[in-house]
C-alpha cells in the first residue's frame, strides 16, 4: 500500500512539473523543443540534484527511462492542447496563472515527499537534517532550473512562501516518520502541509519581508 502511494506521489510530481515547465515555456514563446526541454528539466532537475547529493549514480532519471518518457509525452500533449487553442481567448491569462500555481504546488509537494524518502531508503534515515534537505532540494530544484532557463527570477525567491512551505512539509514529514515510523502517515502529512500552506499564502497574499533598494 505504501509503495503504491509513493509511486502515485512520484508520478503526480513528474506530470505536474512537466506541465508546469511546458506552460512557462509557452508563455515565453518557446518552440516545441524549448517546451520539451523546460518540461524535462522541471520534472527531473530536482531529482538529479538529489541523487548527486546522496551519491546515487547514475541518477534515477537515467536508470528509469519511464521518467523521461512520461515527461516528454506530457509535454507534447500540453503543447498540442495549447497549440490547438490559438489564439488564446481574452481573459485566459488568469486561468493559465492559476493552472501554473496548482501544478507547481502539486509538483512541489509530491517531489518533496519523494525526495525525503529517497534519502531514507538509501540509508540516511539517521541523518534527519540530510533527509529534510534532500526533500527540499528535490522539491524546488527543478523549478529553479526552469525559471533560470526561462529568464525569470526563480519563484522560490519571490512568490507565495514557496520555499517555506517546502521546508515546513519536509520537517513535518521527517518528524512524523521518526516518531511514528509510518511512511504513509508522514508522506501524506508532509504533502498536505505544503499544499495547504501554499494555498493559504496565495489566498491571503502572504509573502516574506523584502527590501527594495533603488538607485537614485
Amino acid at each position: 500500500m505504501t509503495s503504491t502511494i509513493m509511486m502515485v506521489i512520484e508520478y503526480t510530481g513528474i506530470i505536474a512539473f512537466a506541465i508546469s515547465g511546458a506552460v512557462v515555456a509557452a508563455k515565453k514563446d518557446m518552440d516545441i523543443f524549448g517546451i520539451n526541454l523546460l518540461a524535462l528539466v522541471t520534472a527531473t532537475g530536482g531529482g538529479l540534484i538529489r541523487d548527486l547529493i546522496i551519491d546515487v549514480t547514475p541518477p534515477a532519471m537515467f536508470v528509469n527511462p519511464a521518467y523521461t518518457l512520461i515527461t516528454l509525452i506530457t509535454a507534447n500533449v500540453a503543447f498540442l492542447v495549447m497549440y490547438l487553442h490559438k489564439p488564446v481567448p481574452k481573459g485566459i491569462t488568469p486561468v493559465y496563472d492559476s493552472l501554473l500555481f496548482w501544478l507547481d504546488t502539486l509538483g512541489l509537494a509530491a517531489f518533496t515527499v519523494d525526495g525525503a524518502f529517497s534519502g531514507i531508503h538509501h540509508g540516511y534515515g539517521d541523518n534527519l537534517f540530510l533527509v529534510a534537505f534532500v526533500g527540499i532540494v528535490t522539491g524546488i530544484g527543478g523549478g529553479i532550473i526552469r525559471d533560470i532557463f526561462a529568464d525569470k527570477v526563480p519563484a522560490v525567491f519571490i512568490k507565495h512562501v514557496y520555499a517555506i512551505a517546502c521546508i515546513a512539509g519536509s520537517v513535518v514529514l521527517v518528524i512524523l516518520w521518526k516518531y511514528t515510523g509510518s511512511e504513509l502517515l508522514s508522506s501524506l502529512a508532509g504533502f498536505f502541509t505544503i499544499v495547504v500552506l501554499r494555498f493559504m499564502a496565495m489566498h491571503f497574499k502572504w509573502n516574506l519581508p523584502t527590501v527594495h533598494l533603488h538607485d537614485e
